[in-house]
């Protein structure tokens, strides 16, 4: 039987871990403070920062939400951005992204001061991640290293192939993996005969939001699997498809009026896969708990290191 790597235990060992830390810096003087920018009504976003503000109250880490309509002007986004970058005593500065479609995000997220980048984005950090220097890293692919290590699955001399070559995600991983020393493929749209490629991972992370794209054909046998697709099924039929007719399934999409499922099928995964992440329930927790994690470092340098 695979193993089902749950994402919400090593979230909570994560964050576990972070409480000492936190007593050290109230030693020192203070908490660590995080800022989110949230722009317009995207309720997927809207959840999303939700949970990350709940996480930050759980840990007591001081947080506030700047919630910008849907109408606001990238000079007006800017502005924000500029005043939080001012105040010492916020730590960490998220930009919820998407942002409105008016909005030049690629600005926005160069204006952030990089101190406080803790989505790791900024292209002086991204710069730390190339070079293997010390800085925050993108939540969700320091995550999926901390789910890996945590559970002992081998890196090391492995191949991996990355499904997804997005900023946030798909080049970073593959980054990190390599600093562990991992063969590692980055796969996109026009790579040619897909499934092969990805059938010769050992370790195979799909990140390009389609749902169960990835089907039996696509798997290594023994394969470890990270799932970072979220996607929401809103057809029945299709429901049916994917999980074959399962009474439970369909009894859930009849409830909610739609489940969730990854970029990975999700009973194909659960029969060839040695070990894979579950959607939801894997990787989306390990976001949040990076941010922390990104969030604490960056008040260290702030409070401690200037000692």
């Amino acid at each position: 039987m695979a193993l089902v790597l749950d994402g919400n235990r090593i979230r909570d060992e994560i964050l576990e871990g972070c409480r000492p830390r936190l007593e050290r810096l109230s030693a020192a003087g203070g908490a660590p403070g995080l800022a989110v920018i949230l722009a317009g009504s995207n309720p997927a976003s809207e959840i999303y920062v939700r949970n990350k503000i709940k996480a930050c109250q759980a840990l007591g880490i001081y947080s506030e939400k700047l919630a910008p309509p849907q109408t606001v002007t990238t000079a007006e986004v800017l502005e924000l951005v500029e005043g939080l970058n001012r105040r010492p005593e916020i730590d960490g500065i998220l930009v919820q992204l998407p942002l409105p479609s008016q909005v030049d995000a690629k600005r926005v997220l160069l204006a952030i001061a990089p101190e406080k980048d803790v989505d790791g984005l900024h292209p002086l950090n991204l710069g730390k991640l190339m070079n293997n220097t010390p800085g925050p890293r993108p939540c969700t692919p320091a995550g999926i290293l901390e789910l890996l290590k945590r559970y002992r699955i081998p890196i090391h001399g492995q191949n991996a192939v990355v499904v997804g070559r997005s900023d946030m995600v798909g080049k970073p991983v593959a980054l990190l993996l390599l600093h562990e020393h991992a063969t590692v493929t980055i796969c996109h749209s026009r790579t040619k005969n897909l499934p092969a490629v990805c059938a010769r991972a050992d370790l195979l992370l799909a990140a390009m939001g389609r749902p169960a794209f990835l089907t039996a054909d696509f798997i290594q046998p023994g394969a470890t699997v990270v799932d970072v697709g979220i996607n929401r099924i809103s057809s029945r039929e299709e429901c049916a498809r994917i999980f074959r007719d399962s009474p439970e399934k369909l009894a859930a999409f009849d409830r909610n009026g739609s489940v969730l499922v990854g970029d990975v099928h999700p009973l194909d995964v659960a029969e060839r896969a040695a070990a894979y992440t579950p959607v939801p329930g894997s990787v989306g927790p390990l976001t949040i708990a990076m941010l922390m994690v990104n969030t604490i470092q960056a008040a260290e340098r702030r409070l401690l290191e200037t000692c």
